[in-house]
């Protein structure tokens, strides 16, 4: 498997994942991210041992879009710490099998229990804030496309936030979607990330276009 590359240097590995691509090895043994882009960085520069490559920040299973992988030390430290000081800037786009107008901010606390996360009240032990602006950009068909600021970035928090509010992201049966994807994906896609350079004073932005599933929404979806 060879990843979609969308920006590439001495410091930075930035891929646009498929659905179904695992952030990193798990007990399954499906394919994930960081084995794919680590045998393709070892062959394409013909590194002898461990390539490094830093997992600075995840991505759903069955979501797509913008991941940015370290290629050094570095490079992974100074990104994590934009991470954790929210200066890194991801924009998502969401489907809808429903109608949605207008805009506006969730704010929510979320816990995991088990494989799902739940919206909890703030009193609840483990509970964590979470935050997310939106607005509606397009609705056709029966069909919404919205897109997504995430503020805080926790786990499933697109997909539970939503589904709380009785609007669940197309084909994520696991969080109340009523037909799946026949791929197993969701409609749920890192459309834009920016962030500061690890070395070099400048901003990167990329943008990933969306799978090709998605034209099937009967939206006329930019590329």
């Amino acid at each position: 498997m060879t990843p979609n590359i969308l920006y590439e240097d001495n410091h930075l590995l930035v891929i646009n994942k498929p659905a179904g691509l695992l952030a990193q090895a798990d007990a399954t043994g499906d394919p994930d991210v960081l084995t794919v882009c680590k045998r393709y960085l070892k062959e394409k520069y013909a590194k002898p041992g461990e390539v490094f490559l830093g997992l600075v920040h995840r991505l759903d299973r069955p979501a797509t879009g913008v991941m940015v992988l370290a290629r050094t030390s570095k490079a992974a430290a100074r990104l994590s710490e934009q991470i954790r000081s929210r200066s890194i800037t991801k924009t998502y786009w969401v489907l809808f099998a429903n109608s949605l107008d207008g805009s506006g901010i969730y704010e929510d606390f979320l816990r995991k229990h088990g494989t799902k996360v739940h919206v909890v009240p703030p009193t609840t032990k483990g509970a964590q804030f979470a935050r997310l602006g939106w607005k509606s950009i397009q609705q056709q068909n029966g069909y919404t496309l919205v897109e997504v600021s995430l503020e805080t970035g926790r786990p499933h928090q697109i997909r539970v936030q939503f589904s709380s509010r009785g609007k669940p992201v197309m084909g994520d049966v696991k969080y109340g979607a009523k037909t799946a994807f026949a791929d197993r994906s969701i409609g749920l896609h890192c459309r834009e990330m920016s962030f500061k350079h690890p070395t070099q004073d400048k901003v990167i932005t990329v943008i990933a276009p969306p799978p090709p599933l998605w034209n099937n929404m009967n939206l006329a979806i930019p590329t």
